[in-house]
């Protein structure tokens, strides 16, 4: 399914039939209506990101559902499209937490590379329709996936923006890992709370205290 070591940790959820049946669901959909991401991109997150180097995890809700701005990461849009408003407030965030200049493109597969997961809740979405795909079934899934996480004895941190997402606190329950949470970087909350939360600093200082490499935040290829 992905090609790296997520197919051993992911074994047991690609092998039943309760997933095969749930897939063939979802290519049913992509034949019937336009479905972002493209199929070969919806599991970009877990394909750049290998279970071993899983330092990060920031979680969305579900894919942009715009023409041709979803990849499979979440926050990110495809080079070329016009940087999404929650991800100018997060680049907004970075330049006064860290001083990362604010680039210009939307596409965080950087920092995929550099060991953050970004990972949807929901993986798929019908065109123009948010949150269309929400309760499919994927859920299930991504909700393994942070379990999976949790259980590794290397401290990971996990930045949780806004409601939907801090819901997932109550699946991260290794006193290990560090847990960030604001409120989401949307337009319409980004002042209430995320604007000064500094979860870049507070992340990377973690890791240096664990003695782990911290996040090349800015890093460009």
């Amino acid at each position: 399914m992905i090609g790296n070591s997520w197919d051993e940790k992911l074994k047991t959820i690609w092998e039943s039939e309760g997933f095969k049946d749930f897939l063939n669901m979802i290519d049913h959909e992509y034949l019937l209506n336009t479905v972002y991401p493209p199929r070969n991109y919806i599991f970009n997150a877990l394909k750049l990101t290998p279970y071993e180097n899983v330092k990060v995890v920031i979680m969305g809700q579900d894919p942009y559902h715009g023409e041709g701005e979803a990849h499979g990461l979440s926050f990110s849009v495809q080079k070329g499209i016009k940087v999404p408003p929650s991800l100018q407030n997060i680049y907004k965030e970075l330049y006064d937490d860290l001083g990362v200049p604010i680039r210009q493109d939307g596409d965080l597969t950087p920092w995929a590379k550099e060991g953050v997961l970004l990972l949807n809740a929901v993986l798929t979405v019908e065109k123009d329709k948010p949150a269309s795909h929400r309760n499919y079934g994927w859920e299930k899934l991504t909700d393994y996936i942070i379990k999976v996480i949790n259980q590794k004895e290397e401290p990971v941190v996990f930045i949780l923006w806004g409601n939907f997402a801090k819901e997932k606190k109550a699946l991260i329950t290794n006193p290990i890992h560090y847990v960030i949470t604001s409120p989401h970087p949307s337009p319409f909350s980004a002042r209430n709370g995320f604007f000064g939360s500094r979860p870049f600093s507070k992340c990377n200082n973690f890791l240096v205290s664990k003695g782990l490499t911290p996040i090349d935040w800015g890093r460009k290829d």
